[in-house]
């Protein structure tokens, strides 16, 4: 039996309300997997959070294509500190190709989407909780919720059971909801931002070159 959908956007707002009647700015680390799919993210969450931006994408197969997502990562907060509400900061994790082959390991025949992606999301997800929980922010997230190709509700079940087991905050959130990735790709073409075609992983690539050859 399929579990009934939950909004987690409006959840998310809920959130929001209660922060505002704060007397102080929250922080906030959240984990991006690029600047297109943060691009709307921290536009929108920087008005609430003090906000650092958690690089870390040990799925990103190619270092080359880690770089350059990295380099424009960086980026791209530059150019919005120049007129969020609060400042946003940026913290590379370790890149490290070999954590996500272990955690994905017998996975690999199953198509995007499915339980190797989940692995994934956990992976980045949990390392996002563990630092924020050891440099004592007062929430975490992630931005992979704004692709429609990303399963919002079982990214959310993740940082859930993560706030559980290790006492720490998860901002909930789909960010595709109201018109989220439609702002992600105005931003990304304001800024020219590299959108690329696949998650980052040889998985992913394979798919999407095979899905190309077919068309």
């Amino acid at each position: 039996m399929n579990k009934p959908k939950i909004n987690y956007q409006v959840i998310l707002e809920k959130e929001i309300k209660e922060i505002e009647k704060l007397d102080y700015i929250p922080t906030l680390l959240i984990h991006s997997c690029c600047a297109p799919c943060s691009s709307y993210v921290l536009e929108y969450l920087s008005d609430y959070f003090k906000i650092t931006v958690y690089y870390y994408n040990p799925n990103i197969t190619f270092h080359d294509e880690y770089k350059k997502r990295y380099i424009e990562q960086q980026e791209f907060i530059e150019a919005l500190n120049k007129i969020a509400k609060n400042k946003i900061d940026f913290l590379g994790g370790e890149y490290n190709t070999a954590e996500f082959y272990d955690k994905i390991k017998g996975l690999e025949h199953i198509r995007e989407g499915g339980e190797r992606c989940f692995q994934c999301f956990d992976l980045r997800l949990a390392q996002t909780a563990k630092v924020a929980k050891e440099l004592n922010y007062d929430y975490f997230t992630t931005a992979l919720s704004i692709s429609p190709l990303k399963n919002g509700q079982k990214i959310n079940e993740i940082g859930i059971e993560l706030e559980e087991s290790l006492k720490i905050k998860f901002l909930k959130a789909d960010f595709k909801k109201k018109n989220g990735y439609k702002r992600s790709i105005e931003l990304s073409r304001e800024h020219n931002l590299y959108r690329q075609d696949y998650c980052g992983c040889i998985y992913s690539k394979k798919e999407r070159e095979e899905d190309e050859k077919k068309k």
